[in-house]
C-alpha cells in the first residue's frame, strides 16, 4: 500500500467528516489526488463505510457484552452451514443490539458476539435467544460484561486505531 493511501486511511479514521481539501492540506498532496485515492480505496473495498462512534450510555445502553459461544461437537458440516444462514437472518432481527458476529477459535469457543443492551434484563433475553439457536452448545456460552459508562483505561476509538496503523508502517 502506498504511503499516501495509508496516511489518508489514518486521517479518515480519525475524522471522516473532513473535506478532501482539508485532507490534502494535512497530507501535503493535491485535492484531486485525495479524491482519486478515496474513490480507488472505496472501489477496492478498503474503505467500507464512513461512520461515527456515539456515547452509548447517552443513547440508553447500560451494558456492552462480549459473548462467546460454542458449536455442538456433533454438528455436521451441513448443520454448521445451516447455522451460518440462520445466524445471518437472526442478526437482522436483533441488529439494534448486535454490532458484530464473528467466527474464530479460542477459549474453547468458535464464535464471538459484540452487543449493546439497555439493561441486564435485555442482556439475559439476548443470551437466551443465542442459547436457543440450533447447534449452539447452550452449556458453553460465556460473556464478559462492561457497565457503561464505567471508567475505562482506554476507549475504543478509530483515532486510536489510526495511530496504531501508522505506527506499524513506521516499524517496517
Amino acid at each position: 500500500m502506498k504511503d499516501v493511501e495509508l496516511r489518508l486511511i489514518s486521517e479518515l479514521m480519525k475524522n471522516s467528516r473532513r473535506s478532501d481539501r482539508e485532507l490534502a492540506k494535512v497530507l501535503g498532496v493535491s485535492q484531486p489526488t485525495v479524491s482519486r485515492t478515496i474513490k480507488s480505496l472505496e472501489k477496492e473495498g478498503i474503505i467500507k463505510e464512513y461512520t461515527m462512534i456515539p456515547e452509548w450510555h447517552k443513547l440508553g445502553y447500560e451494558i456492552f457484552a462480549l459473548t462467546f459461544a460454542s458449536i455442538k461437537k456433533d454438528a455436521t458440516t451441513e448443520q454448521i452451514e445451516q447455522l451460518r444462514k440462520i445466524g445471518k437472518e437472526a442478526v437482522k432481527e436483533i441488529a439494534l443490539e448486535t454490532v458484530m458476529v464473528i467466527r474464530g477459535m479460542g477459549l474453547e469457543h468458535q464464535a464471538a458476539i459484540a452487543s449493546f443492551h439497555q439493561d441486564y434484563s435485555a442482556f439475559v433475553n439476548f443470551k437466551r435467544i443465542i442459547a436457543n439457536y440450533p447447534f449452539i452448545d447452550a452449556s458453553n456460552i460465556e460473556s464478559f460484561l462492561v457497565t457503561l459508562p464505567d471508567w475505562q483505561y482506554k476507549s475504543l476509538t478509530f483515532s486510536t486505531l489510526a495511530k496504531h496503523v501508522l505506527s506499524q508502517k513506521e516499524k517496517k
